[in-house]
Protein backbone atom coordinates (compact mmCIF):
# COMPACT_ATOMS: atom_id res chain seq x y z
CA UNK A 1 0.00 0.00 0.00
CA UNK A 2 2.94 2.60 0.98
CA UNK A 3 4.30 2.06 -2.69
CA UNK A 4 1.13 2.27 -4.59
CA UNK A 5 0.88 6.08 -2.09
CA UNK A 6 4.34 7.12 -3.40
CA UNK A 7 3.69 6.09 -7.19
CA UNK A 8 0.12 7.62 -7.00
CA UNK A 9 1.70 10.56 -5.64
CA UNK A 10 4.77 10.65 -8.19
CA UNK A 11 1.83 10.64 -11.24
CA UNK A 12 -0.10 13.20 -9.48
CA UNK A 13 3.43 15.79 -9.71
CA UNK A 14 3.96 14.93 -13.15
CA UNK A 15 -0.09 15.42 -14.77
CA UNK A 16 -0.02 18.82 -16.14
CA UNK A 17 -2.50 20.88 -13.95
CA UNK A 18 -3.14 23.94 -16.41
CA UNK A 19 -2.60 24.71 -20.03
CA UNK A 20 0.55 25.91 -18.90
CA UNK A 21 2.44 23.18 -18.16
CA UNK A 22 1.65 21.32 -21.36
CA UNK A 23 2.86 24.51 -23.06
CA UNK A 24 5.79 24.05 -20.71
CA UNK A 25 6.12 20.16 -20.88
CA UNK A 26 9.07 18.96 -23.31
CA UNK A 27 7.01 15.68 -23.68
CA UNK A 28 7.65 14.14 -27.23
CA UNK A 29 4.12 15.13 -29.23
CA UNK A 30 2.83 11.80 -30.65
CA UNK A 31 2.25 10.84 -34.37
CA UNK A 32 -1.24 12.50 -35.19
CA UNK A 33 -3.91 10.40 -36.53
CA UNK A 34 -4.19 9.40 -40.21
CA UNK A 35 -6.64 11.64 -42.11
CA UNK A 36 -6.30 14.58 -44.74
CA UNK A 37 -6.57 16.98 -42.08
CA UNK A 38 -4.00 15.61 -40.27
CA UNK A 39 -1.40 15.63 -42.75
CA UNK A 40 1.02 18.25 -42.32
CA UNK A 41 2.68 20.92 -44.32
CA UNK A 42 5.50 23.26 -44.19
CA UNK A 43 5.26 27.16 -44.61
CA UNK A 44 9.15 28.60 -44.00
CA UNK A 45 9.80 26.38 -40.74
CA UNK A 46 6.85 26.04 -39.14
CA UNK A 47 4.29 23.09 -40.00
CA UNK A 48 0.60 23.26 -39.77
CA UNK A 49 -2.25 20.81 -40.81
CA UNK A 50 -6.01 21.29 -41.60
CA UNK A 51 -7.64 20.49 -38.27
CA UNK A 52 -4.93 22.66 -36.32
CA UNK A 53 -6.26 26.03 -34.34
CA UNK A 54 -4.16 28.40 -36.55
CA UNK A 55 -5.62 26.87 -39.66
CA UNK A 56 -9.50 26.29 -38.42
CA UNK A 57 -9.13 30.43 -36.93
CA UNK A 58 -7.87 31.73 -40.85
CA UNK A 59 -11.28 29.54 -41.68
CA UNK A 60 -13.45 31.44 -39.33
CA UNK A 61 -11.90 34.87 -40.06
CA UNK A 62 -11.76 34.24 -43.55
CA UNK A 63 -15.56 33.51 -43.11
CA UNK A 64 -15.91 36.31 -40.35
CA UNK A 65 -14.06 38.52 -43.28
CA UNK A 66 -16.80 37.66 -46.08
CA UNK A 67 -19.95 37.99 -44.20
CA UNK A 68 -19.93 40.24 -40.93
CA UNK A 69 -17.31 42.32 -41.85
CA UNK A 70 -18.76 43.29 -45.21
CA UNK A 71 -22.12 43.91 -43.15
CA UNK A 72 -20.06 46.53 -41.52
CA UNK A 73 -18.66 48.40 -44.17
CA UNK A 74 -22.22 48.21 -45.15
CA UNK A 75 -23.81 49.68 -42.09
CA UNK A 76 -20.69 52.09 -41.73
CA UNK A 77 -21.71 53.83 -44.74
CA UNK A 78 -24.89 55.04 -42.28
CA UNK A 79 -28.28 54.16 -42.93
CA UNK A 80 -27.26 51.35 -44.70
CA UNK A 81 -26.23 53.27 -47.78
CA UNK A 82 -29.71 55.19 -47.37
CA UNK A 83 -30.10 58.92 -47.08
CA UNK A 84 -32.58 58.42 -44.65
CA UNK A 85 -31.54 56.16 -42.02
CA UNK A 86 -35.38 55.36 -40.85
CA UNK A 87 -35.84 51.85 -42.87
CA UNK A 88 -32.18 50.80 -41.49
CA UNK A 89 -33.13 51.67 -37.74
CA UNK A 90 -36.10 49.35 -37.85
CA UNK A 91 -34.07 46.37 -39.38
CA UNK A 92 -31.52 46.57 -36.91
CA UNK A 93 -33.94 46.55 -34.13
CA UNK A 94 -35.38 43.24 -35.38
CA UNK A 95 -32.20 41.89 -35.85
CA UNK A 96 -30.54 42.68 -32.52
CA UNK A 97 -33.96 41.86 -30.44
CA UNK A 98 -33.74 38.31 -32.36
CA UNK A 99 -30.25 38.40 -31.91
CA UNK A 100 -30.22 38.98 -28.36
CA UNK A 101 -32.65 35.70 -27.93
CA UNK A 102 -31.05 33.74 -30.16
CA UNK A 103 -27.61 33.90 -29.16
CA UNK A 104 -27.90 33.83 -25.40
CA UNK A 105 -29.16 30.22 -26.38
CA UNK A 106 -26.79 29.50 -29.07
CA UNK A 107 -24.01 28.14 -27.19
CA UNK A 108 -26.29 24.99 -26.28
CA UNK A 109 -26.75 24.61 -29.98
CA UNK A 110 -23.28 24.93 -30.85
CA UNK A 111 -22.08 21.97 -28.42
CA UNK A 112 -24.93 20.12 -29.48
CA UNK A 113 -25.10 20.26 -33.06
CA UNK A 114 -21.52 21.21 -33.49
CA UNK A 115 -18.86 24.27 -34.97
CA UNK A 116 -19.02 23.45 -38.49
CA UNK A 117 -22.98 23.20 -38.71
CA UNK A 118 -23.49 26.49 -36.44
CA UNK A 119 -21.15 28.23 -38.30
CA UNK A 120 -22.96 27.24 -42.05
CA UNK A 121 -26.20 28.05 -40.65
CA UNK A 122 -25.08 31.29 -39.26
CA UNK A 123 -23.61 32.63 -42.36
CA UNK A 124 -26.39 32.03 -44.58
CA UNK A 125 -28.33 35.73 -43.80
CA UNK A 126 -26.01 38.56 -44.46
CA UNK A 127 -26.44 38.07 -48.48
CA UNK A 128 -30.21 38.23 -48.09
CA UNK A 129 -29.74 41.03 -45.68
CA UNK A 130 -27.62 42.96 -48.40
CA UNK A 131 -29.91 41.88 -51.30
CA UNK A 132 -32.89 43.68 -49.31
CA UNK A 133 -31.84 47.24 -49.13
CA UNK A 134 -30.62 46.77 -53.35
CA UNK A 135 -34.63 45.72 -53.24
CA UNK A 136 -35.98 48.51 -51.57
CA UNK A 137 -33.66 51.36 -53.69
CA UNK A 138 -36.37 49.92 -56.57
CA UNK A 139 -39.42 48.83 -54.21
CA UNK A 140 -39.43 51.24 -51.03
CA UNK A 141 -40.01 47.61 -49.68
CA UNK A 142 -39.84 48.22 -46.15
CA UNK A 143 -41.19 44.78 -44.63
CA UNK A 144 -38.51 42.89 -46.50
CA UNK A 145 -35.54 44.50 -45.20
CA UNK A 146 -37.36 44.54 -41.55
CA UNK A 147 -37.60 40.51 -42.36
CA UNK A 148 -34.14 40.27 -43.75
CA UNK A 149 -32.83 42.50 -40.10
CA UNK A 150 -34.96 39.75 -37.94
CA UNK A 151 -33.72 36.91 -39.93
CA UNK A 152 -29.77 37.84 -39.89
CA UNK A 153 -30.07 37.68 -36.43
CA UNK A 154 -31.28 34.66 -35.86
CA UNK A 155 -28.29 33.44 -38.38
CA UNK A 156 -25.33 35.90 -36.83
CA UNK A 157 -26.74 34.53 -33.24
CA UNK A 158 -25.33 31.23 -34.16
CA UNK A 159 -22.20 32.58 -35.96
CA UNK A 160 -20.49 34.86 -33.90
CA UNK A 161 -20.89 31.73 -30.95
CA UNK A 162 -19.27 29.42 -33.01
CA UNK A 163 -16.70 32.39 -33.65
CA UNK A 164 -16.22 33.25 -30.03
CA UNK A 165 -15.69 29.60 -28.82
CA UNK A 166 -13.13 28.98 -31.80
CA UNK A 167 -11.33 31.94 -30.71
CA UNK A 168 -11.26 31.54 -26.94
CA UNK A 169 -10.64 27.47 -26.46
CA UNK A 170 -8.77 26.75 -29.53
CA UNK A 171 -4.99 28.71 -28.79
CA UNK A 172 -3.03 27.75 -25.54
CA UNK A 173 -3.30 30.24 -22.64
CA UNK A 174 0.16 31.88 -23.74
CA UNK A 175 -1.32 32.81 -27.46
CA UNK A 176 -4.79 33.87 -26.76
CA UNK A 177 -3.91 37.20 -27.33
CA UNK A 178 -2.29 36.96 -30.89
CA UNK A 179 -5.37 34.04 -31.91
CA UNK A 180 -7.56 37.27 -31.17
CA UNK A 181 -5.85 39.45 -33.13
CA UNK A 182 -5.23 37.69 -36.28
CA UNK A 183 -8.66 36.93 -36.07
CA UNK A 184 -9.66 40.60 -35.48
CA UNK A 185 -6.93 41.52 -38.36
CA UNK A 186 -8.70 39.15 -40.89
CA UNK A 187 -12.36 40.19 -39.79
CA UNK A 188 -12.17 44.04 -40.28
CA UNK A 189 -9.96 43.30 -43.47
CA UNK A 190 -13.64 42.76 -44.42
CA UNK A 191 -14.74 45.77 -43.46
CA UNK A 192 -11.44 47.59 -45.04
CA UNK A 193 -12.18 45.84 -48.66
CA UNK A 194 -15.89 46.70 -48.34
CA UNK A 195 -15.30 49.73 -47.68
CA UNK A 196 -12.93 50.34 -50.67
CA UNK A 197 -16.51 49.12 -52.76
CA UNK A 198 -18.46 52.18 -52.18
CA UNK A 199 -15.60 54.40 -52.15
CA UNK A 200 -14.46 53.06 -55.40
CA UNK A 201 -18.44 53.42 -56.60
CA UNK A 202 -19.48 56.91 -54.94
CA UNK A 203 -15.94 58.47 -55.52
CA UNK A 204 -17.86 60.95 -57.95
CA UNK A 205 -21.34 60.97 -56.00
CA UNK A 206 -21.68 63.73 -53.54
CA UNK A 207 -25.30 62.76 -52.94
CA UNK A 208 -27.38 60.51 -50.54
CA UNK A 209 -27.58 56.49 -51.74
CA UNK A 210 -25.23 54.61 -52.60
CA UNK A 211 -25.30 53.36 -56.30
CA UNK A 212 -26.96 49.78 -56.96
CA UNK A 213 -23.59 48.15 -58.22
CA UNK A 214 -22.27 48.69 -53.82
CA UNK A 215 -25.35 46.49 -52.83
CA UNK A 216 -24.23 43.83 -55.22
CA UNK A 217 -20.88 43.55 -54.61
CA UNK A 218 -22.13 42.71 -51.00
CA UNK A 219 -24.40 40.07 -52.02
CA UNK A 220 -21.24 38.47 -54.05
CA UNK A 221 -19.27 38.28 -51.31
CA UNK A 222 -21.50 37.52 -48.40
CA UNK A 223 -22.55 34.57 -50.35
CA UNK A 224 -19.19 33.00 -50.85
CA UNK A 225 -18.33 33.33 -46.90
CA UNK A 226 -21.85 31.39 -46.31
CA UNK A 227 -20.59 28.56 -48.82
CA UNK A 228 -16.85 28.82 -47.25
CA UNK A 229 -18.39 27.82 -43.60
CA UNK A 230 -18.56 24.26 -45.04
CA UNK A 231 -15.23 23.85 -44.52
CA UNK A 232 -15.17 24.04 -41.25
CA UNK A 233 -13.97 21.09 -38.95
CA UNK A 234 -15.67 20.30 -36.29
CA UNK A 235 -13.77 21.03 -32.33
CA UNK A 236 -13.81 17.14 -31.33
CA UNK A 237 -11.31 17.05 -34.75
CA UNK A 238 -8.57 19.74 -33.74
CA UNK A 239 -5.52 18.80 -32.66
CA UNK A 240 -2.78 21.63 -31.07
CA UNK A 241 0.58 21.97 -31.95
CA UNK A 242 1.37 19.71 -28.19
CA UNK A 243 -0.93 17.35 -29.00
CA UNK A 244 -3.60 18.33 -26.72
CA UNK A 245 -7.18 18.53 -27.48
CA UNK A 246 -10.18 20.69 -26.81
CA UNK A 247 -12.26 20.54 -23.83
CA UNK A 248 -15.91 19.31 -24.66
CA UNK A 249 -18.89 17.00 -24.04
CA UNK A 250 -18.21 13.70 -25.38
CA UNK A 251 -21.90 12.51 -25.90
CA UNK A 252 -24.16 16.12 -25.84
CA UNK A 253 -27.34 15.58 -25.32
CA UNK A 254 -30.08 18.97 -25.57
CA UNK A 255 -30.69 18.37 -21.78
CA UNK A 256 -26.69 18.60 -20.92
CA UNK A 257 -26.41 21.74 -23.29
CA UNK A 258 -29.39 23.18 -21.42
CA UNK A 259 -28.03 22.10 -17.98
CA UNK A 260 -24.67 23.65 -19.04
CA UNK A 261 -25.96 26.70 -19.79
CA UNK A 262 -27.55 27.09 -16.51
CA UNK A 263 -24.32 25.93 -14.91
CA UNK A 264 -22.23 28.14 -16.49
CA UNK A 265 -23.98 30.72 -14.44
CA UNK A 266 -24.32 28.80 -11.40
CA UNK A 267 -20.98 27.59 -10.92
CA UNK A 268 -19.66 30.94 -11.47
CA UNK A 269 -22.02 33.72 -10.32
CA UNK A 270 -19.93 36.33 -10.43
CA UNK A 271 -19.40 36.44 -14.62
CA UNK A 272 -22.73 38.45 -14.19
CA UNK A 273 -20.57 41.87 -13.01
CA UNK A 274 -19.19 40.99 -16.68
CA UNK A 275 -22.74 41.79 -18.85
CA UNK A 276 -23.71 45.02 -18.36
CA UNK A 277 -19.69 45.09 -20.12
CA UNK A 278 -21.51 42.93 -22.90
CA UNK A 279 -24.53 45.25 -23.11
CA UNK A 280 -21.96 47.78 -23.87
CA UNK A 281 -19.92 46.13 -26.29
CA UNK A 282 -22.21 47.25 -29.44
CA UNK A 283 -23.98 50.51 -28.67
CA UNK A 284 -21.92 53.01 -29.61
CA UNK A 285 -22.33 51.82 -33.20
CA UNK A 286 -25.75 53.71 -33.30
CA UNK A 287 -24.05 56.85 -32.33
CA UNK A 288 -20.81 56.80 -34.13
CA UNK A 289 -22.68 55.26 -37.82
CA UNK A 290 -25.77 57.28 -37.79
CA UNK A 291 -25.32 60.31 -35.69
CA UNK A 292 -21.54 61.08 -36.48
CA UNK A 293 -20.67 59.81 -39.87
CA UNK A 294 -24.22 59.55 -41.50
CA UNK A 295 -25.80 62.71 -40.23
CA UNK A 296 -22.70 65.23 -40.94
CA UNK A 297 -20.76 63.73 -43.62
CA UNK A 298 -21.87 63.30 -47.52
CA UNK A 299 -21.88 59.92 -49.42
CA UNK A 300 -18.43 59.98 -50.47
CA UNK A 301 -16.87 61.19 -47.03
CA UNK A 302 -18.71 58.65 -45.32
CA UNK A 303 -17.35 56.05 -47.34
CA UNK A 304 -13.94 57.39 -46.74
CA UNK A 305 -14.44 57.68 -43.22
CA UNK A 306 -15.67 54.28 -42.80
CA UNK A 307 -12.02 53.04 -44.27
CA UNK A 308 -10.00 54.56 -41.94
CA UNK A 309 -12.89 53.68 -39.37
CA UNK A 310 -11.79 49.91 -40.21
CA UNK A 311 -8.53 50.47 -40.42
CA UNK A 312 -7.80 52.06 -37.21
CA UNK A 313 -9.53 48.65 -35.92
CA UNK A 314 -6.74 46.27 -37.27
CA UNK A 315 -4.30 48.56 -36.00
CA UNK A 316 -5.93 48.69 -32.33
CA UNK A 317 -6.17 44.82 -32.08
CA UNK A 318 -2.92 44.59 -33.37
CA UNK A 319 -1.29 46.51 -30.91
CA UNK A 320 -3.53 44.89 -28.00
CA UNK A 321 -3.77 40.90 -28.84
CA UNK A 322 0.19 40.75 -29.01
CA UNK A 323 0.27 43.06 -25.60
CA UNK A 324 -1.60 40.26 -23.78
CA UNK A 325 0.96 37.76 -24.75
CA UNK A 326 4.01 39.19 -23.50
CA UNK A 327 5.13 36.28 -21.48
CA UNK A 328 7.67 38.33 -18.88
CA UNK A 329 4.20 39.92 -17.39
CA UNK A 330 2.12 37.57 -15.76
CA UNK A 331 -1.56 36.91 -16.56
CA UNK A 332 -3.53 38.76 -13.80
CA UNK A 333 -0.75 41.86 -14.16
CA UNK A 334 -1.44 42.24 -17.62
CA UNK A 335 -5.59 41.91 -17.61
CA UNK A 336 -5.06 44.83 -14.70
CA UNK A 337 -3.18 47.02 -16.95
CA UNK A 338 -5.19 46.37 -19.93
CA UNK A 339 -8.68 47.27 -18.01
CA UNK A 340 -6.44 50.59 -16.85
CA UNK A 341 -5.80 51.69 -20.04
CA UNK A 342 -8.92 50.86 -21.35
CA UNK A 343 -10.69 52.96 -18.57
CA UNK A 344 -8.61 56.24 -19.75
CA UNK A 345 -9.54 55.77 -23.01
CA UNK A 346 -13.28 55.98 -22.18
CA UNK A 347 -12.92 59.43 -20.65
CA UNK A 348 -10.19 60.39 -23.67
CA UNK A 349 -11.62 59.86 -26.61
CA UNK A 350 -15.52 59.87 -25.59
CA UNK A 351 -14.63 63.56 -23.55
CA UNK A 352 -12.97 64.97 -27.50
CA UNK A 353 -15.86 63.17 -28.87
CA UNK A 354 -18.16 65.50 -26.44
CA UNK A 355 -16.26 68.73 -27.94
CA UNK A 356 -17.24 68.07 -30.84
CA UNK A 357 -20.79 66.81 -30.66
CA UNK A 358 -22.16 69.92 -28.78
CA UNK A 359 -20.77 72.33 -31.56
CA UNK A 360 -23.19 70.34 -34.14
CA UNK A 361 -26.50 71.29 -35.46
CA UNK A 362 -29.73 69.30 -34.19
CA UNK A 363 -30.85 66.29 -35.56
CA UNK A 364 -33.74 67.59 -37.25
CA UNK A 365 -31.66 70.25 -38.94
CA UNK A 366 -29.23 67.09 -40.17
CA UNK A 367 -32.10 65.52 -41.69
CA UNK A 368 -33.10 68.28 -44.09
CA UNK A 369 -32.82 67.74 -47.38
CA UNK A 370 -31.11 70.83 -47.75
CA UNK A 371 -28.84 70.10 -45.50
CA UNK A 372 -27.74 67.56 -47.65
CA UNK A 373 -25.25 70.50 -49.50
CA UNK A 374 -24.01 71.53 -46.48
CA UNK A 375 -22.52 68.26 -45.12
CA UNK A 376 -18.61 67.77 -44.88
CA UNK A 377 -16.33 66.79 -47.73
CA UNK A 378 -12.98 65.60 -47.84
CA UNK A 379 -12.05 68.35 -49.70
CA UNK A 380 -12.89 70.84 -46.62
CA UNK A 381 -10.90 72.20 -43.89
CA UNK A 382 -13.23 71.33 -41.61
CA UNK A 383 -13.01 67.50 -42.38
CA UNK A 384 -9.57 66.60 -40.43
CA UNK A 385 -10.65 67.18 -36.91
CA UNK A 386 -14.10 65.09 -37.17
CA UNK A 387 -11.80 62.29 -39.55
CA UNK A 388 -9.74 62.16 -36.50
CA UNK A 389 -12.33 61.45 -34.12
CA UNK A 390 -14.00 58.53 -36.15
CA UNK A 391 -10.52 56.94 -36.46
CA UNK A 392 -10.34 57.14 -32.42
CA UNK A 393 -13.17 55.64 -32.19
CA UNK A 394 -12.83 52.63 -34.60
CA UNK A 395 -9.61 52.18 -32.04
CA UNK A 396 -11.71 52.03 -29.77
CA UNK A 397 -14.07 49.54 -30.48
CA UNK A 398 -11.25 47.22 -31.43
CA UNK A 399 -9.63 47.73 -28.06
CA UNK A 400 -12.83 47.37 -26.28
CA UNK A 401 -14.03 43.91 -28.40
CA UNK A 402 -10.21 42.34 -27.69
CA UNK A 403 -10.43 43.42 -24.35
CA UNK A 404 -13.53 41.53 -23.35
CA UNK A 405 -12.87 38.06 -25.46
CA UNK A 406 -9.50 37.92 -23.53
CA UNK A 407 -10.95 38.68 -20.06
CA UNK A 408 -13.41 35.20 -21.31
CA UNK A 409 -10.56 33.36 -22.71
CA UNK A 410 -8.48 33.77 -19.63
CA UNK A 411 -11.63 32.85 -17.53
CA UNK A 412 -11.79 29.24 -18.94
CA UNK A 413 -9.98 26.81 -22.08
CA UNK A 414 -12.95 24.43 -22.00
CA UNK A 415 -14.65 25.07 -25.33
CA UNK A 416 -17.76 24.06 -23.97
CA UNK A 417 -18.02 27.12 -21.00
CA UNK A 418 -16.60 29.26 -23.35
CA UNK A 419 -19.40 28.77 -26.44
CA UNK A 420 -21.93 29.86 -23.72
CA UNK A 421 -20.25 32.38 -22.90
CA UNK A 422 -19.76 33.66 -25.88
CA UNK A 423 -23.43 33.06 -26.30
CA UNK A 424 -24.10 35.54 -23.22
CA UNK A 425 -21.96 37.84 -24.77
CA UNK A 426 -23.60 37.84 -27.87
CA UNK A 427 -26.58 38.21 -26.74
CA UNK A 428 -26.68 40.50 -24.13
CA UNK A 429 -24.32 42.64 -26.68
CA UNK A 430 -27.28 42.39 -29.59
CA UNK A 431 -29.51 43.22 -26.76
CA UNK A 432 -27.77 46.82 -25.76
CA UNK A 433 -27.30 47.26 -29.99
CA UNK A 434 -31.41 46.83 -30.41
CA UNK A 435 -32.19 49.13 -27.88
CA UNK A 436 -29.74 52.15 -28.88
CA UNK A 437 -30.81 51.61 -32.49
CA UNK A 438 -34.55 51.66 -31.78
CA UNK A 439 -32.98 55.44 -29.86
CA UNK A 440 -32.63 56.34 -32.89
CA UNK A 441 -35.32 55.02 -34.80
CA UNK A 442 -37.52 57.50 -31.99
CA UNK A 443 -35.13 60.04 -33.38
CA UNK A 444 -34.00 60.49 -30.25
CA UNK A 445 -31.39 63.75 -30.36
CA UNK A 446 -27.43 62.88 -31.09
CA UNK A 447 -26.32 64.60 -27.97
CA UNK A 448 -28.73 62.00 -25.80
CA UNK A 449 -27.71 59.10 -27.65
CA UNK A 450 -23.60 60.12 -27.40
CA UNK A 451 -24.63 60.83 -23.38
CA UNK A 452 -26.03 57.46 -22.62
CA UNK A 453 -23.95 55.70 -24.89
CA UNK A 454 -20.92 57.50 -22.74
CA UNK A 455 -22.51 56.91 -19.37
CA UNK A 456 -23.12 53.00 -20.46
CA UNK A 457 -19.87 52.32 -21.60
CA UNK A 458 -18.73 53.99 -18.25
CA UNK A 459 -20.72 52.41 -15.71
CA UNK A 460 -19.95 48.76 -16.93
CA UNK A 461 -16.32 49.05 -16.59
CA UNK A 462 -16.85 50.29 -13.35
CA UNK A 463 -19.27 46.97 -12.44
CA UNK A 464 -16.84 44.49 -14.68
CA UNK A 465 -13.44 45.25 -12.39
CA UNK A 466 -13.68 43.51 -9.19
CA UNK A 467 -13.76 41.03 -11.78
CA UNK A 468 -10.68 41.95 -14.00
CA UNK A 469 -8.94 42.83 -10.77
CA UNK A 470 -9.92 39.71 -8.48
CA UNK A 471 -10.83 37.13 -10.90
CA UNK A 472 -8.09 36.76 -13.93
CA UNK A 473 -5.39 34.37 -12.06
CA UNK A 474 -2.06 33.78 -14.18
CA UNK A 475 -3.11 29.97 -15.32
CA UNK A 476 -6.52 28.28 -15.60
CA UNK A 477 -6.65 24.87 -13.77
CA UNK A 478 -7.49 22.02 -16.03
CA UNK A 479 -9.53 20.28 -12.67
CA UNK A 480 -12.04 23.58 -12.87
CA UNK A 481 -12.44 23.23 -16.62
CA UNK A 482 -12.85 19.15 -16.81
CA UNK A 483 -15.98 20.02 -14.05
CA UNK A 484 -17.69 21.38 -16.63
CA UNK A 485 -17.84 18.41 -19.28
CA UNK A 486 -17.85 14.80 -18.73
CA UNK A 487 -13.87 14.46 -19.87
CA UNK A 488 -11.33 13.50 -18.66
CA UNK A 489 -7.68 14.44 -18.37
CA UNK A 490 -6.69 11.47 -20.64
CA UNK A 491 -9.16 12.59 -23.40
CA UNK A 492 -7.73 16.42 -23.03
CA UNK A 493 -3.85 16.22 -22.53
CA UNK A 494 -1.53 14.78 -25.34
CA UNK A 495 -0.85 11.49 -24.71
CA UNK A 496 3.10 11.92 -24.28
CA UNK A 497 2.46 14.51 -21.47
CA UNK A 498 0.60 12.18 -19.46
CA UNK A 499 2.66 10.22 -16.92
CA UNK A 500 3.66 6.16 -17.70
CA UNK A 501 3.65 6.36 -14.13
CA UNK A 502 -0.11 6.41 -14.30
CA UNK A 503 -0.46 2.95 -15.80
CA UNK A 504 1.89 1.86 -13.04
CA UNK A 505 -0.15 3.38 -10.39
CA UNK A 506 -3.36 1.27 -11.81
CA UNK A 507 -1.77 -2.04 -11.82
CA UNK A 508 -0.32 -1.15 -8.42
CA UNK A 509 -3.81 -0.62 -7.14
CA UNK A 510 -5.10 -4.02 -8.98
Amino acid sequence: MADAKEMSSGADAHVPKSQSDMADSTHVVEPRPEGWMYRGFKIGKKEFWYASPKIQLLMVALVCFLCPGMYNALQGLGGGGQVDPTVQDHASTALYSVFAVVAFFSGSVANKIGIRATLTIGGLGYCIYAGSFLCFNHTQNVGFVIFAGAYLGLCAGLLWTAQGAIMMSYPSEQSKGRYISWFWIIFNLGAVIGSLIPLGQNINNTGGTVTDGTYIGFIVLMAVGAILAISIVNADKVIRDDGSRIILMKNPTWQSEFIGLWECISLSPWVVALFPMFFASNIFYTYQQNGLNGAHFNVRTRSLNNLLYWLAQIFGAVIVGYSFDIPKVRRSVRAKVSFSILFALTFVIWGGGWAWQRKQVSRAVSSEESYEAQKIDWTESGFIGPMFLYIFYGLYDSVWQTCIYWYMGALSNSGRKTANLAGFYKGLQSAGAAVFWRLDGLHYEFETLFAATWAVCAASLLIAAPIIFLKITDTTELEADLKFSDETIEDVVAPGALPTALGTEKAGGV
